[in-house]
């Protein structure tokens, strides 16, 4: 006799997981740490030559970059003034934001802000981004979908201290998000009228402000409801939040499996590719050669040369095929990460790679990346360690002192 659920069983099971569980709650941490402190590594970096990457003395000008996004209609904040204050703002902004959401503070708004700023600075300057641009340009995007700081975030720590207790008022949290409001209606009002920001998004006839000013007001309806609705209204929320939450997940697998499968089938295509040559001619460009004594002597071995140019194919044809396999995508998952660290090391791109590693990071196992997160844990622990828990006594003879001074 089958000891399988019938159908209906097992389809029930399904749903009751996608709509009650944000599944994933440790992989879409891994992307928002790894994606925003890649970010804001490569901001800092690059502090000295902001100027000329995004700012005033770029050699693609304010004026070109407002011909382009008129006609492409992306979105940038660096266009609504040519001013070299409101630019330095800008560019501080995305710092700041990058940071807060790689820590997890106010985790819903910090991925809203973070992406303005990856996508003000990225279509300030098309042309100056790579591979990794564009996997952190899409992910800023997708984040949004997620509930990324359920854990390993700020977040996640204050909601475990506050768990049992009754919902007091967030002041912070209602602060933040009333100075939102106001930003952008300060944007509407005083930015260029010449962008068409208002009239295109991401979304086919929303556009960017309707996009925003709804994330806004979606903000503050899970403020109102976790504040007067903790019953009916927060469980129908959070089963929305979670289906949202799971669909974003599944966007961002997709992606990744696209991102391998088109660079793989287009290399089969390259004569270069077919006759195992194409690493070869890299490993000799002074432009892609950290270290040229290593570049030229892999590029000395016409069979390690081969090897690696038909395994790079292979690896990313394969790998969508794998995800049917657990133990298979396992490890060709190290394989490729192994690989990203090597296109660091040989052809110097350290933030495409790290970029490349983080969206990997989707399909590691939940097991293994808890237990990464234990280990780290433990090293923060010996770095640095907590301050010991005051007695009783000694904790209601402080409240003593400062019920007289306030008194």
């Amino acid at each position: 006799m089958s000891t399988s659920l019938p159908l209906g069983a097992r389809l029930s099971r399904g749903i009751d997981r996608v709509t009650g569980t944000a599944l994933g709650a440790h992989q879409t941490a891994v992307i928002r740490i790894g994606l925003s402190f890649t970010w804001l590594v490569f901001l800092l970096r690059e502090w000295p030559n902001r100027h000329e990457m995004y700012g005033p003395d770029g050699p693609w000008s304010w004026e070109m970059a407002r011909r382009l996004t008129a006609d492409n209609h992306a979105f940038t904040a660096l266009l609504w003034s040519d001013g070299g204050l409101w630019f330095e703002a800008v560019y501080a902004f995305a710092v700041v934001t990058a940071a807060l959401l790689a820590l997890g503070w106010r985790t819903r708004t910090m991925t809203v802000l973070s992406m303005v700023g990856v996508l003000s600075l990225q279509n300030r300057s098309v042309f100056l981004g790579d591979g990794g641009d564009n996997v952190i340009h899409l992910m800023a995007l997708y984040l949004i979908l997620t509930r990324c700081g359920r854990v390993w975030s700020l977040d996640a720590r204050r909601a475990a201290k506050r768990a049992g207790r009754p919902a007091g008022l967030d002041l912070t949290g209602v602060v933040l998000w009333a100075c939102c409001g106001l930003a952008l209606a300060a944007a509407m009002l005083l930015g260029d009228t010449r962008m068409s920001w208002t009239d295109h998004g991401p979304l086919p006839g929303v556009g960017w402000a309707g996009a925003l000013w709804a994330l806004w007001l979606v903000q503050g309806l899970w403020w109102l409801a976790e504040r007067y609705g903790p019953g009916e209204p927060r469980a129908v929320l959070d089963v929305l939040a979670n289906l949202l939450h799971n669909a974003g997940l599944l966007v961002i697998m997709a992606e990744v499996c696209l991102i391998y499968a088109t660079a793989g089938w287009y290399k089969i295509q390259g004569s270069r590719w077919q006759d195992g040559t194409a690493l070869y001619y890299p490993l000799h460009l002074d432009y892609f050669s950290p270290w040229p004594e290593l570049s030229h002597a892999l590029a000395g071995s016409g069979l390690l040369v081969l090897l690696l140019s038909y395994g790079t194919v292979a690896v990313q044809v394969a790998f969508p095929f794998t995800l049917l396999n657990r133990r298979v995508k396992n490890v060709l998952l190290g394989v490729m990460m192994l690989e990203h660290l090597g296109i660091a090391l040989l052809l110097g791109l350290p933030f495409f790679s790290l970029a490349m590693i983080v969206a990997d990071a989707v399909f590691l196992p939940t097991p293994f990346l808890r237990r990464l997160g234990a280990a780290a844990g433990r090293a923060r622990d010996r770095l640095l360690p907590a301050r010991p828990q005051q007695v009783p006594a000694q904790r209601e003879g402080d409240e003593a002192v400062t019920r007289t001074l306030v008194g």
